[in-house]
């Protein structure tokens, strides 16, 4: 097989991965169950072939991926309809902590490690297992808490109070130290302008590694050099 051949089979297989990706929707990929995973691994093979492998014909491994397709398709949207066959499909949701108490037996079943658990907590600037009510592993694999009510924390509305801030979507600028012009000029801003806000802080942009304009309406800058004496790097 030569190598213009390699590289049409593999842009074929590539075109077609991609096609899959899209009818399957981003629900899929966002939120990948058992069904999901083996589909994708399944696919991911076949189309392995598709690329690689010169001794199958090209229209017998599109046929088979059209059919895998169609069946995890067909599964997908009778799970949809069906929650005994989701369920079986996709697995439930397993609840971890209850009360502040560990479930070893479900951490067991899961395989699921207290430094990987701990880990998930510390994402959710959870450092304390007593502030969780619950914890629950969803069928993507993301931990969902539920805090005790004394470790909530107090919104505006729990204070009866009126707030006149208005809440818009943050606005990347800078992003890898480079500065994102198609999000500048979506939103009317001119270079000049960040240049400016760079001055205030007596920044330059070879120093700015990440900068937001946050949903306050706030330009928050990170810089490469954190300027922290003493990081805690712990294993």
């Amino acid at each position: 097989m030569g190598v213009w051949e390699i590289v049409l089979r593999s842009l074929l297989a590539f075109a077609l991965m991609m096609v899959i990706a899209r009818i399957m929707g981003k629900p899929t990929i966002a939120q990948m169950t058992y069904h999901d995973f083996v589909a994708s691994i399944t696919l991911g093979a076949i189309s392995a072939n598709l690329a690689f492998n010169d001794k199958l014909a090209v229209w017998k491994i599109l046929t088979a991926v059209i059919v895998f397709s169609g069946i995890a398709y067909l599964l997908m949207v009778l799970s949809l309809k069906n929650r005994i066959l989701r369920k079986w499909l996709s697995g439930e949701p397993t609840v971890l902590i209850q009360d502040g108490k560990i479930l070893e037996r479900n951490m067991k079943k899961l395989k699921v490690s207290l430094d990987m658990l701990n880990q998930e907590l510390r994402a959710k600037a959870i450092f304390n297992i007593e502030e969780v009510k619950y914890a629950i592993l969803e069928l993507n694999g993301h931990l969902s808490v539920m805090r005790t009510s004394d470790s909530m924390a107090v919104t505006i509305k729990d204070l009866n109070l009126k707030s006149d801030t208005k809440l818009s979507f943050p606005i990347e600028l800078i992003m890898d130290g480079t500065v994102i012009s198609n999000n500048l000029k979506q939103n009317g801003i001119s270079e000049k302008w960040l240049d400016a806000e760079l001055h205030k802080k007596n920044l330059s942009l070879e120093k700015v590694n990440y900068a937001v304009i946050n949903s306050e309406g706030k330009v928050i800058f990170d810089e490469y050099e954190d300027h922290i004496r003493h990081a805690i790097d712990r294993e």
